[in-house]
C-alpha cells in the first residue's frame, strides 16, 4: 500500500499545527497561573544562537504553508513576522491552517514528481516533490515545532510527549 501526497501533506500539517496551538495554549495558561511575563516565554531560547519561541512558531507555519503551496504549484502566501503575543501566534497558526484548507487536495495529486526550487540563504535548492516533502519540509516543520515544545518545557511549562504528538 502506498501513501498519497494528499495524505502526507495537508492533513498531517494541520494535525501538527493543531498540536502546536495546544502547546501554546498550555504555555499561555501556565504563564497566567504563575504570574510569568508572557514575553519571558515568547523570547526564550534554548541557546543564545538559536531562534526564540516566536520565531520557531513562525518558521513551523512557514514550512507547512510553503510545502502545501509549492507542491500544489502555487506561490506560498507571505505572512508578516510581526507576532508578539500568544494570541498573535494562535492567529498565525489559524491563518496557516485556513490557507492549507483552501488548497484543493486534487492540486497535490501527482506532486511527488513536481520540480521544487527554493532559494535558502542565497543557495539554490532543487528537489522533486516527494524528496522536498520528506527530506526538507517535514524535517524542518518538525524541527521548529519540537524546538517550540522544548523551549516551553525547558521553561517549566508542564508538557509531555502526548502534547507534541496530539491525536494521530
Amino acid at each position: 500500500m502506498s501513501i498519497s501526497m494528499c495524505q502526507a501533506t495537508s492533513p498531517r500539517f494541520i494535525n501538527g499545527l493543531l498540536n502546536l496551538s495546544n502547546i501554546l495554549k498550555k504555555a499561555a495558561e501556565h504563564a497566567a497561573a504563575h504570574k510569568i511575563d508572557p514575553n519571558a516565554l515568547l523570547q526564550a531560547r534554548l541557546y543564545p544562537d538559536m531562534f526564540p519561541l516566536t520565531r520557531q512558531v513562525q518558521i513551523a507555519c512557514d514550512q507547512a504553508k510553503g510545502a502545501v503551496a509549492r507542491l500544489a504549484g502555487q506561490e506560498p502566501p507571505k505572512h508578516e513576522d510581526s507576532e508578539q503575543s500568544f494570541d498573535d501566534l494562535q492567529a498565525r497558526i489559524k491563518k496557516t491552517i485556513a490557507y492549507i484548507e483552501s488548497v484543493p487536495l486534487q492540486a497535490l495529486d501527482g506532486s511527488e514528481s513536481r520540480g521544487i526550487h527554493l532559494k535558502v540563504a542565497g543557495k539554490e535548492l532543487t528537489f522533486v516533490g516527494s524528496q522536498y516533502l520528506m527530506g526538507w519540509a517535514w524535517p524542518n516543520f518538525h524541527f521548529h515545532s519540537s524546538m517550540a515544545y522544548a523551549i516551553l518545557r525547558h521553561n517549566g511549562v508542564p508538557l509531555g510527549k502526548p502534547d507534541y504528538l496530539g491525536e494521530v
